[in-house]
């Protein structure tokens, strides 16, 4: 696992609908990779990598977007009002840092801020304060500041977090682990089969817009025209203090879905993961989720698209900062391959169950 790409591609700003910096360095990435690429008018990327036949067609992404912000509004006084980009929970979002990307790609930094408790009356200060009650401060004197600096409406906004190695080593804290996970896992199999060689045709890259209801997974789909879709993205994990019964642990391995809100895996493709995790010695576990990936969207494209959601869990996804472990990644990696070396038009024709 190349971790120096990882981490660069989580330190990149790549909020939806404005995924170009994370396009460009997965463009030159894939560029040294392979030749033939397809892509869509939305902003959607794949690199191409031909094996020993044309079919089955395997479709691999992952999503460029994270969840972050948008400028709607500047206040006489310099302050900015936000629109929210994705899931978020209002609560994580006071006092966090964050970045202003202007059009001239400038990173203004702020902090996310509201009316302080010392000035709210006692049932004010009870209550969880709104998202439309928070703003961002930049360190503005006024309006005509905030414009001289670049800033305007419609700006992408982006949490801070550097990558950080937590004590031993084995973890990692950084921001935008989903979904430049997925990101960096593609580029992962597009280097693995350079070399190897695969009985299918692999389109592997990224998504746009996935944070805010699988826009781009529709549109690349139906550039691509997939056999076979698997979502590489990452779920939430169950770990920490509080939930009870809770899917999805961190540090024991590769995450299957059985079920979310957009997607049920055909009971076939289900069968073929396990299977493939259990011969390969790979540890994996099952997860339950109240959300979706981009496999909800591109099952439903074209006659059908036998589809799978595949990754890792990570703790406190859709904040400022996630924490994920170096192994469930490394594990990940050869699930991925694993799986694509093994689909050829038999085994298609098994998950179909024919």
């Amino acid at each position: 696992m190349d971790w120096k790409r990882f981490g660069e591609l989580t330190q990149l700003p790549g909020v939806p609908g404005a995924e170009g910096q994370v396009r460009e360095y997965l463009q030159r990435e894939i560029g040294r990779l392979t030749d033939e690429t397809v892509e869509d008018r939305l902003g959607s990327l794949f690199g191409v990598q031909r094996g020993q036949s044309e079919s089955p067609r395997v479709m691999v992404a992952g999503h460029m977007d994270e969840v972050g912000f948008m400028v709607t509004r500047i206040t006489d006084k310099g302050f900015l009002k936000f629109q929210t980009l994705g899931g978020w929970w209002g609560q994580v979002m006071l006092a966090q840092r964050v970045e202003v990307i202007t059009r001239e790609r400038r990173r203004i930094p702020g902090v996310i801020g509201s009316v302080p408790p010392h000035l709210l009356n006692e049932e004010r200060r009870k209550k969880p304060v709104d998202v439309t009650e928070m703003f961002i401060d930049i360190g503005a004197e006024h309006r005509e500041q905030v414009e001289e600096w670049g800033i305007h409406p419609g700006d992408a906004i982006v949490p801070v977090c550097p990558v950080v190695e937590l004590e031993g080593g084995n973890r990692l804290m950084t921001k935008a682990v989903d979904n430049r996970f997925g990101c960096a896992l593609s580029l992962e199999l597009l280097e693995d089969l350079q070399d190897h060689a695969h009985p299918n045709t692999v389109y592997a890259g990224a998504t746009v817009q996935e944070e805010v209801g699988l826009r781009g997974a529709v549109t690349a789909a139906q550039r691509v025209k997939p056999d076979v879709f698997f979502a590489v993205d990452v779920g939430p994990a169950g770990d920490t203090p509080g939930v009870k019964n809770g899917f999805g642990e961190v540090g024991k391995g590769v995450v299957i879905r059985l079920f979310d809100r957009s997607m049920i895996p055909l009971s076939g493709m289900r069968r073929f993961l396990v299977e493939t995790a259990e011969e390969e010695g790979i540890p994996y576990q099952f997860f339950v989720s109240q959300g979706g990936t981009d496999a909800g969207a591109v099952h439903k494209t074209g006659t059908g698209v036998p589809s799978a959601a595949v990754g890792i869990c990570a703790r406190y996804i859709h904040s400022h900062a996630a924490i994920v472990d170096r192994g469930d990644i490394a594990h990940a990696k050869r699930f991925l391959t694993a799986v694509v070396h093994r689909l050829d038009e038999k085994q298609l024709g098994r998950i179909l169950g024919r």
